[in-house]
C-alpha cells in the first residue's frame, strides 16, 4: 500500500509539472506567434499616429516609455522604504517582538490585496485631494503595490541570517550602522530576488494604473501628465473590433513579455553574483 501511494504521488506531481509546462509554453507560443507577425520597428519607435487605433501608422513607444518610468521610479522608492522597515524588524526588534508579528502579518494581507483596490483606494485619496490620473500617480501606486513584497521577501531573507554574527560585530565594537552593512551585504541575494518579483508585477498591473497613470498617446515630460503603460496598450486595442488593431495587442504583448524575460535574467545574475559573498 505504501509502495502504491508513493507510485500515485509521483504520478500526480509529474502530471501537474507537465500541466504548468504545457499552459506556460501555450501562453508563450500565443504571444509570440500572434506578436512576432504583427511586430514592426515602428511599433518600438514611434509615437501613435493619428488613426493608430483604427489600424493607421504609428507604434507604442509612449506606452513602453511610461512603463520603463512608473517601473524605475516605483521600484526605487519601494527599496527605500522597505529595506529600513527589514533592517529595524531583524536588528532593533526582538526575535519573538509582538510588533514585529502584527507588522508581518499586516504585509502579508496586503500582500493578498488584488491590484486594483490599492487602485481604487489611491484614486479616491487623489479625488480627494484633487490630483488628476497622472505619472505620479502611477508611480505613487505602484509603490504602494509593491512594498508588501520587497518587505516579506526581504524578511525571510533576513531571518535566516545567524543572529551569533551580530552579536560577532558587537562584541568587536562595531556600531548598529556598521552591523547594518554587514547584514546588507548578506541579504544582497534576497534584495535581487525580491526586486525581480516586485519589478515582475509592477510591470504587468494594468488594474492599478488605469485609475490613477491615465492613458495618453504622447511621453510624459512632467510628473503631472498623464502616462501610458503597457498593461494598458494591450487591454485598449484587444478591445478594438479591427482585426489589425488586435494583432498589435499582441506584439505590446511581446515587447512586454521580452522586457519582463531580460530583468529576470538580470536578477538572476546579481542574485548569483551577491551569493558568492554570502556566509554559509
Amino acid at each position: 500500500m505504501k509502495f502504491f501511494v508513493e507510485k500515485l504521488m509521483r504520478v500526480l506531481m509529474i502530471l501537474a509539472l507537465l500541466l504548468v509546462f504545457g499552459v506556460v509554453f501555450s501562453i508563450i507560443f500565443t504571444i509570440f506567434s500572434k506578436g512576432w507577425s504583427a511586430m514592426s520597428w515602428d511599433m518600438i519607435t514611434k509615437l501613435p499616429g493619428g488613426g493608430f487605433y483604427i489600424g493607421k501608422e504609428g507604434g507604442f513607444l509612449n506606452a513602453i516609455v511610461g512603463s520603463l518610468y512608473i517601473v524605475g521610479a516605483s521600484t526605487v522608492l519601494g527599496l527605500l522604504v522597505s529595506i529600513p522597515i527589514v533592517f529595524y524588524l531583524n536588528i532593533y526588534l526582538k526575535k519573538n517582538s509582538k510588533l514585529a508579528y502584527i507588522t508581518r502579518l499586516s504585509y502579508d494581507v496586503l500582500f493578498g490585496i488584488p491590484s486594483i483596490v490599492y487602485g481604487a483606494f489611491a484614486f479616491t485619496i487623489m479625488v480627494m485631494l484633487g490630483i488628476k490620473a497622472s505619472l505620479l500617480g502611477g508611480i505613487i501606486v505602484i509603490t504602494l503595490l509593491i512594498i508588501p513584497i520587497f518587505v516579506r521577501s526581504m524578511d525571510e531573507v533576513a531571518k535566516q541570517f545567524p543572529r551569533e554574527i551580530l552579536d560577532a560585530t558587537y562584541s568587536l565594537g562595531a556600531t548598529r550602522f556598521e552591523t547594518i552593512k554587514v547584514v546588507l551585504r548578506q541579504i544582497a541575494p534576497g534584495i535581487a530576488t525580491a526586486t525581480l518579483l516586485s519589478v515582475g508585477r509592477a510591470i504587468g498591473d494594468a488594474a492599478a494604473v488605469m485609475f490613477t497613470a491615465g492613458y495618453t498617446d504622447s511621453i510624459p515630460t512632467s510628473l503631472s501628465q498623464p502616462a501610458a503603460t503597457l498593461p494598458l496598450a494591450v487591454f485598449f486595442q484587444l478591445s478594438s473590433p479591427i482585426p489589425e488593431v488586435q494583432d498589435r495587442a499582441y506584439a505590446a504583448a511581446l515587447v512586454l513579455t521580452i522586457i519582463v524575460l531580460i530583468l529576470s535574467l538580470l536578477g538572476r545574475y546579481f542574485t548569483n553574483r551577491f551569493s558568492k559573498n554570502k556566509l554559509k
